[in-house]
């Protein structure tokens, strides 16, 4: 797609996390090279050695396959102007994270770093994660600050919602009773995560508030997203670097518009409610921007049971101070931006992407 060829040219993406982000990174590879939506078999494969023409660098099928902490893959998709890489991740910060980010120190620098690391972290490591989650996202977040230019922009994934009936692959028997309560536990995280990425200046995209009326895309897992749901990923992703950059990016959903037939009404990324407003289309709002006020959510959203002392925040989103225990409180609690970056030049590389 030749929007975001440019917008991408000799830049060096990198994706850091657990198994949805493999499928963001994915989108963004297939994005590159032609108009199509990841298929439901590219979407649960992992490890394989050639996804789209990218390469497994390390881990996946040239170690062993295990749904473990200790799991690794690293991808990478290489053209002549592009470099993007992928980085399975289950722990925020760890040793591994160290050598990730040894790997930016001595080499070239990312252009844009995608993160998330949260799901992993806050069910396979300890019952009492949170202060640990904390120490981990403060620990990471200032190593990478130190290590990366200014212009380099870090977008923070907040984690997608959950469902009650979780079946992923990560939810292995040890850790089963975890299940029905862990998506609670992800809106404290998704708190914790935001904040910090705040305070150190990384932007952050609200996937959870994104996707909060969008839970019919969701697969049966209840965990992973279908590939109309990661397309959307694509796009909020794709114009919030285009507006850091400074960049006029085309809505997807323009360029898309004379290959792809209409989605059928059960892929509709409109709310349940006609009181809601549609869905952001390219516009990026600013940390102080007032939102538009909207109350109800429809049965896509409340069919997950949100407990009565964890529903406050999601009855009413007018410009107050509410929640904590609901979801992170932002001016807007959709897309959060800091200033705007200088862009990186677009430039001819000397061997520029050489793993």
């Amino acid at each position: 797609m030749r929007p975001v060829a440019q917008l991408l040219h000799n830049k060096f993406v990198v994706v850091l996390g657990d198994s949805i982000q493999r499928s963001v990174y994915k989108d963004l590879v297939l994005i590159l090279q032609r108009d199509a939506y990841l298929s439901l078999s590219q979407l649960k494969t992992k490890g394989e050695f050639s996804f789209e023409q990218d390469c497994l660098v390390e881990g996946g099928q040239f170690g062993q396959m295990n749904n473990g902490t200790k799991y690794r893959e690293v991808r990478q998709y290489r053209t002549d102007h592009h470099l993007i890489r992928f980085y399975f991740v289950t722990q925020v910060f760890s040793r591994y994270m160290e050598s990730i980010l040894a790997d930016f120190d001595h080499g070239i620098k990312p252009d844009l770093v995608i993160v998330n690391s949260c799901v992993w972290d806050i069910s396979r490591y300890s019952r009492k994660w949170a202060s640990e989650y904390r120490e981990n996202l403060n620990t990471f977040f200032r190593k990478l600050k130190s290590i990366l230019p200014e212009e380099s922009l870090v977008v923070w994934n907040m984690t997608m919602p959950l469902g009650k009936k979780i079946a992923g692959g990560f939810l292995v028997p040890e850790i089963a009773h975890m299940g029905p309560t862990l998506r609670f536990d992800v809106i404290e995280a998704n708190y914790f995560g935001a904040t910090l990425a705040n305070e150190f200046g990384f932007d952050v995209l609200d996937l959870h508030f994104q996707f909060r009326f969008s839970l019919q895309h969701r697969m049966h897992d209840d965990v992973h997203w279908n590939s109309v749901a990661h397309r959307k990923i694509t796009g909020l992703l794709l114009e919030h670097v285009a507006q850091a950059w400074g960049v006029e990016l085309p809505k997807l959903d323009q360029i898309n518009a004379d290959k792809h037939p209409p989605l059928p009404e059960n892929h509709s990324w409109q709310t349940a409610t006609s009181s809601a407003p549609s869905r952001n289309q390219g516009l990026v709002w600013t940390q102080g921007q007032r939102m538009r006020q909207f109350n109800g959510f429809g049965s896509q959203y409340c069919h997950d049971d949100l407990p009565p002392h964890m529903t406050a925040g999601y009855q009413s989103f007018e410009m107050e101070t509410f929640y904590r225990a609901a979801a992170p409180y932002w001016p807007v609690n959709n897309l959060v931006m800091k200033q705007k970056r200088r862009r990186p030049q677009t430039r001819e590389r000397q061997h520029p992407y050489r793993y």
